[in-house]
């Protein structure tokens, strides 16, 4: 029985989003306005059709060509959103009817009486920040204040989303979860998706730093989601850094939580080899998106992009004949836009399988024909939403 391995680039768009300027984001293309600013050397996912699939997006490849030996493809997201939930959903066969909720654009951007609930109910002296703000700079702006008072600090972005940063050892690494379990029941009501812990150690403004003990609280999915419906079905799933967050637990699997792309990397290729037959292993190479998208750094994003490429010779070693590999994203977060927030584009999907025609599945209307490919091909569902293409001929 055939295996499938999914792996999510953190926010690598490739431009092109019909709807882009609904979001503020006309323009937007991670990928190759990374390349505007570097020469980027990724041959491997070239060969897998990485410069192709951004020629069908934009209309431009702007990286170098080699010998195609997978197929590819680029799909199109119909939810409405541009955050880690929302695609990573649409990816597993879930995409959204509804918009989430979001907080406002000001100062304070929560409302007042969620700031008492949230006081009150996790017995704090108060909350700091308050506001929209990259999660680093409002560590570093109020970092000292927070562990001076033992205020936590809350934070927002473009997501539908709550962050709440605590220091782990002057406030508690299990406190802080505890504060972020008050404020996941009292926002559901507003449909947040998200309430995120964020720690950090340090001891003053230049040395604070986040760890890798950040917990996700997330709604559950409304739908059965390709996770749920494989693990419903027996099959093994492995789930590698935040995708156990990401789905709230929900038919995820045995839950692997790393920090770092290196640690994704190597925990991936150690949990290769034993994954069962018809089983999924999926991971989230996060560092992408929180080091280099909303940090702003198109040059370190490309650098990172090279290393990833660089091993996946390692990975492809271990598939097995009938094995899977796809490659994509789950949205977008060009690290030359303004702001610090994600960007509303198309993604790639990278295909491999070991003695499969190359070629392309073209234009896909929804990310969730990924999930329902990899549905079919692993011999379950077929899930609620999505296309499957023809891995055995991409273009038929």
């Amino acid at each position: 029985m055939a295996r499938a391995f999914l792996l999510i680039l953190d926010s690598f768009g490739i431009g092109g989003a019909p709807d882009a300027a609904s979001f503020g984001d006309e323009g937007a293309n991670t990928l190759g306005h990374i390349c505007e600013h570097m020469q980027l050397r990724v041959p491997h996912m070239a060969s897998l059709g990485l410069g192709l699939a951004a020629e069908l997006s934009t209309g431009r490849n702007p990286i170098a060509a080699h010998p195609l030996i997978g197929q590819y493809g680029v799909a199109r997201e119909v939810s409405r959103g541009k955050d880690t939930i929302t695609g990573h959903w649409e990816i597993a066969g879930v995409p959204l009817a509804f918009d989430w909720g979001y907080f406002p654009h000001t100062v304070p951007a929560f409302p007042p009486e969620l700031v008492d609930a949230i006081i009150t109910g996790a017995k704090l002296p108060g909350l700091l920040a308050l506001c929209h703000a990259s999660g680093t700079e409002v560590i570093e702006d109020f970092g000292a204040e927070h562990i001076r008072t033992g205020k936590p600090i809350a934070y927002t972005s473009a997501d539908s989303v709550l962050q709440i940063a605590a220091h782990e050892a002057h406030f508690g690494l299990d406190r802080l979860y505890e504060v972020c379990r008050v404020a996941r029941e009292l926002t559901y009501p507003m449909n947040i998706g998200r309430v995120i812990a964020r720690p950090f150690l340090g001891e003053r403004r230049g040395d604070f730093h986040r760890t890798g003990h950040r917990k996700d609280f997330a709604v559950t999915p409304p739908a059965p989601t390709l996770l749920k419906v494989l693990s419903d079905a027996g099959r093994d799933v492995v789930s590698v850094g935040k995708i156990g967050d990401i789905y709230a637990h929900v038919g995820t699997g045995r839950e692997i939580k790393v920090a770092g792309n290196p640690a994704f990397l190597e925990t991936t290729l150690a949990n290769m080899d034993g994954l069962g037959e018809g089983g999924l292993l999926m991971t989230n190479f996060v560092d992408f998106d929180t080091e280099f998208g909303h940090r702003r750094d198109p040059v370190g994003y490309g650098r990172l992009l090279e290393a990833f490429d660089a091993a996946l010779p390692r990975i492809f070693a271990k598939l097995k004949r009938g094995d899977l590999l796809i490659l994509t994203a789950d949205h977008g977060n060009d690290p030359t836009w303004k702001g610090t927030d994600h960007t509303r584009e198309q993604i790639p999907v990278m295909s491999f399988m070991r003695g499969v025609t190359p070629g392309s599945f073209g234009l896909r209307s929804s990310f969730a024909d990924i999930g329902q490919t990899i549905a079919q091909h692993l011999g379950v569902g077929p899930l609620g939403a999505g296309t499957a293409w023809d891995v055995a001929s991409p273009g038929a």
